[in-house]
């Protein structure tokens, strides 16, 4: 067998191993937080731990679907805008480029938390439009406020994947009097498309595990319900940690592929590269 053969099915075999033990602590991890609340809530003639995790579960996932909207929304909004302010960063005008670079370092090295805080804020709770009244919803606050940073992060993995490209092929694309701007589009870009996507996948990660901040602005997300549960529950110790552990595992169950597709992705655009 050859020996690169025998390298890859090692890796296939590692990650496996990897994969399954992975499940295996998080498996352990809810069995241990279920076990302590039962030890704790012995001999009293409140429900069992599992059978209310199990009730509150269904309407925790509620909010856990809010996260993902808006995560899913603000990495939209902070992509597209992104890709124009990265591509600004490259801009040959020099007023262009010092704003795109004033606007990606601002956000980038702000507070996720301050961002969505600010957001909340500025924005007006109902827009008057001629005779109605348009509500403006929290949550929608919230995204423009995490779109900010996605912005500002998208568009360094959007400057750098352009500095990747070798000089050669803007002085070829000059040499063949194409445009600035027919170069970037038609030539720059395709080529560090494929190196830009890990980066942004990963930090749709990070921006996925962030979303519960917004429940420190009132919107009604996993996190605030998890709460909010515990609370009607009478505020009981043995529910502590199986409820948030429940809520940690919802979390790592939708982001830990998304992480190990990264991996496959970097490797697999190094070995080409």
């Amino acid at each position: 067998m050859p020996d690169a053969t025998k390298v890859n099915i090692a890796e296939d075999f590692s990650k496996v191993i990897s994969t399954k033990r992975t499940g295996v602590l998080l498996f352990l991890l809810m069995a241990l937080s279920i076990f302590s609340g039962e030890c704790i809530a012995a001999g009293s003639e409140k429900p069992g731990v599992l059978e209310t995790v199990l009730k509150w579960l269904p309407l925790i996932f509620t909010g856990f679907l809010l996260n993902l909207l808006v995560s899913l929304v603000s990495m939209t909004l902070g992509t597209i805008a992104g890709v124009f302010l990265g591509i600004s960063q490259m801009s040959q005008i020099w007023a262009f480029r010092k704003t795109a670079r004033f606007l990606t370092q601002f956000f980038r090295n702000s507070p996720w938390l301050v961002l969505v805080f600010y957001t909340i804020l500025v924005f007006p709770f109902e827009i008057k439009l001629f005779h109605s009244v348009i509500p403006f919803p929290s949550w929608i606050k919230a995204t423009i406020g995490l779109s900010l940073p996605v912005m500002a992060n998208t568009s360094e993995i959007v400057r750098g994947g352009i500095q990747s490209v070798p000089v050669a092929q803007w002085e070829s694309a000059e040499s063949l009097a194409f445009s600035r701007f027919k170069t970037m589009w038609l030539i720059i870009i395709p080529q560090c498309f494929k190196r830009m996507i890990p980066p942004w996948m990963n930090l749709y990660a990070i921006l996925t595990t962030a979303s519960p901040l917004i429940s420190l602005v009132g919107i009604n997300d996993a996190l605030a319900l998890t709460r909010a549960a515990l609370e009607a529950e009478g505020g009981r110790i043995d529910l502590l940690l199986p409820m948030y552990a429940s809520l940690l595992i919802l979390f790592f169950i939708y982001c830990y592929p998304i992480a190990v597709w990264t991996v496959r992705l970097e490797k697999r655009y190094a070995e080409k590269t």
